[in-house]
């Protein structure tokens, strides 16, 4: 992955605004989307040189008073504005330390386990799902601790049937995985998960090089066709695990009494049942 994230964010960005949007007139003949470096720098107040070095990656850590004029000329929102100063941020140099594994807590995994009505699971920095409960898992297997969110939700065609705003949901997870990440490219685990997609998904390849950044929000409602109890109408709520590092809490509920309770209890015991006849078979796989 390249390292010139301030310049890749840059062009990703100038090429989204179009030029009657800052009013600038368009002649119809451009040779390049979006604004042009001149434009840019014009807009922002700095000579053409000096932001095409910003812009390839020659001026890694440029000014404040620099950073709130391009961020300004790009129209950027908060999340955006935010963004860009992370990644102008100097980063202390990643340590070759030995790859370790991420865990819970046992007093979380006991937490998860003790909402039977409540679909709930954690996960890494990097949407990895580190532990779950057996209504999580059957709500979708991926999230069934060792699958990746992301992933999945790219890869695999369950997931794509079980989201029917996938389309849209596909966009926020890309922007809040940028968001997470920041300007921590030499992780190896996003360095894998990144490559795959982008080979094995244009949408995700699409979506990535466009250097959306914008944190998941912490609260909201899903939408899920369920195949085996229908629609669910789910709020979800998210909190940071206290004393770990990047492990995120994700619980999903319904309003009591409602149709989507109802069907979280049948699909509750339906996993119940499913758990308790392998159990008597002998087989150790966990209810899906």
């Amino acid at each position: 992955m390249s390292t010139n994230l301030i310049g890749e964010y840059l062009r990703a960005r100038r090429e989204q605004v179009r030029p009657e949007a800052v009013g600038l007139v368009d002649s119809g003949r451009r040779r390049v989307a979006g604004l042009r470096r001149d434009e840019l720098a014009m807009l922002a107040g700095i000579s053409t040189e000096y932001y095409t070095r910003l812009e390839q990656g020659r001026d890694k850590h440029p000014s404040l008073q620099v950073l709130e004029s391009v961020a300004r000329a790009l129209n950027l929102d908060d999340d955006g504005r935010t963004h860009l100063y992370h990644l102008a941020t100097p980063k202390p140099a990643r340590r070759n330390a030995a790859k370790r594994t991420e865990r819970v807590r046992p007093s979380v995994q006991q937490l998860l386990d003790s909402w039977t009505d409540t679909p709930a699971y954690v996960h890494g920095p990097h949407l990895d799902v580190l532990a779950s409960n057996p209504l999580a898992r059957a709500l979708s297997p991926m999230f069934t601790p060792g699958r990746n969110v992301l992933r999945e939700t790219f890869l695999e065609p369950d997931v794509h049937e079980l989201l029917p705003d996938w389309e849209t949901k596909v966009v926020t997870l890309v922007s809040a995985l940028r968001a997470m990440v920041g300007p921590d490219v030499e992780d190896p685990r996003l360095t894998e998960l990144v490559g795959e997609l982008s080979v094995k998904s244009p949408v995700f390849a699409r979506l990535w090089s466009q250097h959306d950044a914008r944190p998941q929000s912490g609260s909201g409602t899903h939408v899920m066709q369920h195949q085996s109890v229908g629609e669910l109408q789910l709020t979800y709520d998210k909190f940071q695990v206290a004393g770990a590092q990047a492990q995120t809490l994700v619980i999903y509920h319904a309003d009591a009494g409602s149709s989507t309770a109802q069907a979280l209890h049948l699909l509750s015991t339906l996993a119940g049942d499913a758990a308790a006849r392998d159990s008597l078979t002998g087989n150790p796989a966990t209810a899906e």
